[in-house]
């Protein structure tokens, strides 16, 4: 899927209209945009940005102020149930049984052992839930996404925007899109009990990710109706979910700024997974899919896209998902792109398996930079690896399945390991730096089992 190739050449304007020297730069990498627009930054306000300087942009400024056959838009609407019978008042509406999930307070991470049979897609039921406070219900009906800033002709503002309804949507040619998305901090907890590191935040094993097929319009389609201009550098997506709280702050409602190239190169404004609308925990009515980057960019429950001629800033791109800690710079690694590669087993945790009989172990990997190529796994702790069979489909933003016979040798205690190779060659590793906040755990993890 391409979306936006008319708009190839107008990424990374300057603020004056001009063509920075971009040095080779791929502004669909959020690290080099970062080094990109910091050195203008820089360069225009003279003194650059402390970490404390960002922190505070990121909470005032720039956030606060900040093809297929389609449905008759009536009917769509119809079946897009706003509020389902039954809702939960919780901050997740969706039932979560214990056999599918392991529930962290607004938070709910899918167990592996569920997705066993379930083919290349995660049903809806079982999707993982990232909440920063609770799941709001939306009404379709009266739903708007609004476009504003000073990267749209005419510099529509957050007042009087450019808006679009449900049905707008629905009325435009769609995309589908297979593809995963995964929470930041997954596999934050192996940090402390492999690695032995205290890190803050949700302690995730590997079930915060997740790989639907969306359905939805082309970001690329929307802001092109909407006016974009050829100086536009940034778009910063804010959901409807409640404002945000941390240490007694008001930080606002999630928000998280996109350079434009990606906005344009492949962001889909999703209103269906798995060929149903959106359920409220995953979206409703529409929400953002940017395929292979960290979750937190796939905003739900979009309500409002800024349009700026500037970069933006927001907590979730300066205070959230940097990289801080010791072996980092006061002010974070550049805001997070891409998800690493990463493999699961399916099987519970702690499993207790048969002994003298062989055992078929199914599993899944997947990365942010592509297919996955290869996968080993160790049925010895990491004393030896054999390559593990590889079937199915296997979409570039999705995951792979794989497969292994294994007949343990005896009953006792096993470390079970499973490692993917991705396109790009990276290797998932024995251990990864630490960041005090626990993200992109993507070393090999060390599944326990149990043969009687």
């Amino acid at each position: 899927m391409t979306f936006g190739r008319r708009f190839s050449s107008i990424a990374g304007m300057d603020l004056d209209g001009t063509q920075p020297d971009m040095s080779g730069a791929d502004l669909t990498d959020e690290a080099a945009y970062e080094r990109v627009r910091a050195a203008q930054w820089r360069e225009r306000f003279a003194g650059g940005l402390s970490r404390r300087a960002v922190f505070r942009i990121g909470a005032g400024a720039a956030g606060l102020g900040l093809g297929a056959a389609l449905p008759a838009p009536s009917a769509a609407l119809a079946q897009a149930a706003a509020v389902p019978a039954g809702a939960s008042a919780g901050p997740i509406v969706k039932p979560l049984p214990p056999e599918l999930f392991i529930v962290h307070g607004s938070n709910a991470e899918m167990r592996w052992e569920a997705m066993r049979g379930q083919g290349l897609l995660t049903p809806a039921d079982r999707f993982f839930v990232r909440n920063h406070v609770s799941t709001p219900l939306i009404d379709a009906r009266t739903w708007r996404l609004k476009l504003w800033g000073t990267g749209l002709h005419g510099s529509p503002t957050e007042d009087r925007p450019v808006e679009f309804t449900y049905e707008d949507l629905l009325g435009m040619r769609s995309e589908t899109l297979t593809a995963s998305v995964e929470c930041t901090g997954n596999g934050r907890g192996f940090f402390t009990s492999q690695q032995g590191q205290q890190v803050s935040g949700t302690p995730w094993k590997l079930g915060a990710v997740g790989v639907a097929r969306w359905r939805g319009v082309p970001l690329a389609t929307v802001l092109e109706r909407a006016g974009l201009t050829r100086r536009a550098v940034d778009v910063l997506p804010r959901g409807l979910d409640p404002d945000y709280t941390d240490g007694g702050e008001n930080l606002g409602r999630v928000r998280r700024p996109l350079p434009v190239s990606k906005a344009l190169k492949d962001v889909l404004l999703a209103y269906e997974m798995n060929g149903k609308p959106l359920p409220p925990d995953h979206g409703f009515p529409v929400r953002l899919v940017v395929p292979s980057w960290v979750g937190i960019a796939s905003i739900k429950w979009l309500g409002d896209i800024q349009v700026a001629d500037h970069p933006l800033f927001s907590p979730w791109n300066t205070r959230y998902y940097r990289l801080f800690g010791p072996d980092y710079p006061e002010e974070g690694s550049a805001p997070l792109t891409r998800m690493n590669v990463k493999s699961a087993f399916e099987l519970a945790w702690d499993a207790t398996l048969k002994g003298g009989r062989t055992h078929v172990l199914h599993g899944r990997s997947w990365s942010g930079n592509g297919r996955v190529r290869r996968v080993e796994v160790s049925l010895d702790g990491g004393a030896t690896w054999r390559d593990a069979r590889l079937h199915g489909p296997a979409p570039a933003r999705a995951w792979v399945r794989w497969e292994l016979p294994w007949r343990p040798p005896g009953p006792g205690r096993y470390e079970l390991l499973a490692r993917a190779t991705d396109e790009t060659g990276a290797v998932q590793p024995a251990t990864v730096p630490y960041n005090t906040l626990g993200y992109l755990f993507g070393a090999v993890v060390r599944h326990p089992v149990t043969v009687t």
